[in-house]
């Protein structure tokens, strides 16, 4: 039997949306010359044309004020080896960045170093959902993925967990896709 959303427990909630895996980024910005940021699970692709990328702070995030201000932010996708940044990041600790590596991106904001990619956004768009906002970003540069690169680090129930090495052979539709693209002349599929 279904809830309706009026008998919806919160602690429910959270379970069954925890069977939902999801990577961890931090998302980074420079506010009065200080670096500022915050550990975020809500974050997605959203638009290849154009480039648009999501993430969604909660609307008492002091991080998310910082980034509303600059209007820019870098998102950092983290790796299986840096559990101790995401949860330094989802703290409440006063300095984030102590003892952490990082460089500046394009637009100034703070690129961590030991991430498996950088996004650098401005905000393009920002929405009212519940007690979230919906940030859009409009995606000013990426760092190029290596083709040797170390695994994800993702969240699944309430806990940290990776990639079985076993697991992390490509679909088969990207090696067809490849192998189509290799044999085709790019001006044949354009």
């Amino acid at each position: 039997m279904m809830s309706s959303p009026e008998q919806i427990d919160p602690r429910t909630y959270r379970r069954v949306l925890g069977q939902f895996c999801t990577g961890i980024t931090v998302i980074t910005t420079m506010y009065d010359g200080a670096p500022v940021g915050f550990a975020c699970q809500s974050f997605a692709a959203l638009s290849l044309e154009p480039p648009l990328v999501l993430f969604c702070p909660t609307k008492v995030s002091r991080s998310w004020k910082a980034i509303q201000a600059t209007g820019r932010f870098c998102v950092n996708v983290l790796s299986e080896a840096q559990k101790d940044i995401s949860a330094r990041f989802g703290s409440k600790e006063a300095d984030k960045f102590a003892d952490i590596d990082w460089s500046s991106s394009p637009l100034g904001s703070p690129m961590i170093d030991g991430s498996l990619a950088h996004i650098d956004c401005t905000v393009a768009a920002v929405h009212e959902a519940g007690d979230h906002y919906l940030v859009v970003g409009a995606v000013q540069s990426l760092t190029e993925v290596p083709r040797v690169k170390p695994r994800p680090l993702l969240f699944y129930r309430g806990d940290y967990t990776g990639i079985e090495p076993e697991k992390t052979t490509p679909a088969q539709w990207r090696d067809d896709l490849e192998a189509f693209l290799t044999s085709t002349s790019r001006d044949t599929w354009l």
